[in-house]
C-alpha cells in the first residue's frame, strides 16, 4: 500500500507542474485522470484474479489425500525406533502391527495415544497424513515433549486412580452401566469414575479412528493404572458422530492383569482380532445409544 500511494503522489505532482507550465489543457487533464482511473481497476482487477488462484489452490492441494508410507519408508523408521535393546520399548513386531493398521487407515487418520515414550516421534511421523493426538500423566513430559518435537500435540491428564482400587472401580461401573458409565455417551459431561473428562473440550468431538492404550503407568499398586484409559478407549469408540467406521483399539502391555481384565470388560473378547501377548488388537463398532451393556457374550469375571 506504501508504494501504491507514493507513485500515486509523484504522478499527480507531475501533472500539477505540467498544468502550471501550460502543458496541459482541461480536456487533456481529463483524459489523463481517465487513463489513470482505468490503470488502477485493471491492477485491482488483476491482484483480485491473483488472490483467488492462489487460494483456490491451496484449498484443491490441501484436499487432495496424501498417499500412505512407502513400505521402504516404513522398514526404515521402524528399524530405527527398535534399533535400541532397551526393554521398556515396544516389539518390533507390535509396532508393525500397529503402523500396519495406520498405514492403512482413511485419511485424514484420527489417532489417539494414551502415554508419551520412547515411540512418540515414530508414530507421530507414521501418522503424517492424519492427526496424531497424544496423552500423559506427567504435564511437564508433555510440555518437554512438545519443545523438543514443535510438530507434536499432546495434552496432561490427571488420573485419580491406581491400580489396587481397580476391583472397585469396576464393580462401581457394572452397577452403574445404565446410568454413569454407560457406554455410549458424552464423556465431558461424564460422573464416571473411570471416565476420562478433563481433557480439551475439542477432543471429544473428533472421531477417532485408531486409539493405542500405552499410558500411563501401572506396574505398581500405587500407579494410576490403565483403567480409566481403556474404559474412555471403550466409550470413544462406541460414541462415534459419523458413518460406519469402526474404530481399532490396542492395549499394550495385555500380560498385565489390570489391562487383561480391563480389556475383557469394557473392550471385549467378541471383538479382539488379534493378541501377541504384550499387545491386543480390537475392532470397536459404533454403538446403540440405547445400549447398556459393553459385551454380548460377557460372563462376570472374578475381581480379587
Amino acid at each position: 500500500m506504501k508504494n501504491s500511494n507514493s507513485n500515486q503522489k509523484v504522478i499527480l505532482f507531475n501533472t500539477f507542474s505540467f498544468q502550471k507550465q501550460g502543458f496541459l489543457g482541461p480536456s487533456h487533464r481529463l483524459y489523463l485522470l481517465s487513463f489513470l482511473s482505468v490503470f488502477a481497476l485493471i491492477l485491482l482487477f488483476l491482484a483480485t484474479l491473483t488472490t483467488k488462484r492462489i487460494t483456490s489452490s491451496s484449498s484443491y492441494s490441501s484436499s487432495i489425500p496424501l498417499p500412505p508410507l512407502p513400505s521402504h519408508v516404513l522398514d526404515a523408521l521402524l528399524h530405527y525406533t527398535t534399533i535400541s535393546n532397551s526393554s521398556s520399548h515396544m516389539s518390533l513386531a507390535d509396532l508393525r502391527t500397529i503402523a500396519t493398521v495406520l498405514r492403512h487407515c482413511a485419511v485424514p487418520c484420527n489417532f489417539l495415544v494414551f502415554g508419551l515414550g520412547f515411540e512418540t516421534p515414530f508414530w507421530n511421523a507414521i501418522n503424517y497424513n492424519g492427526r496424531t493426538v497424544f496423552l500423559d500423566e506427567n504435564e511437564y513430559f508433555a510440555a518437554w515433549y512438545e519443545e523438543r518435537h514443535p510438530h507434536l500435540e499432546a495434552y496432561d491428564i490427571l488420573y485419580t486412580t491406581s491400580v489396587a482400587q481397580m476391583p472397585d472401580l469396576i464393580a462401581a461401573a457394572r452397577n452403574q452401566a445404565k446410568t454413569d458409565c454407560r457406554p455410549v455417551q458424552n464423556l465431558l459431561f461424564s460422573d464416571c469414575g473411570l471416565a476420562i473428562n478433563d481433557l480439551p473440550n475439542h477432543l471429544y468431538d473428533v472421531d477417532w479412528d485408531v486409539i493405542l492404550v500405552d499410558g500411563p503407568r501401572g506396574y505398581s499398586p500405587e500407579a494410576p493404572g490403565r483403567m480409566s484409559a481403556i474404559f474412555t478407549a471403550a466409550v470413544i469408540a462406541r460414541s462415534r458422530r459419523k458413518g460406519d467406521a469402526a474404530t481399532n483399539v490396542f492395549v499394550h502391555d495385555f500380560e498385565r492383569e489390570v489391562e487383561r481384565l480391563c480389556s475383557e470388560e469394557f473392550l471385549c473378547g467378541e471383538n479382539m482380532v488379534q493378541s501377541s501377548g504384550s499387545l491386543a488388537h480390537f475392532v470397536i463398532e459404533r454403538a446403540d445409544p440405547n445400549s447398556f451393556e459393553f459385551c454380548r457374550n460377557r460372563t462376570s469375571l472374578p475381581l480379587k
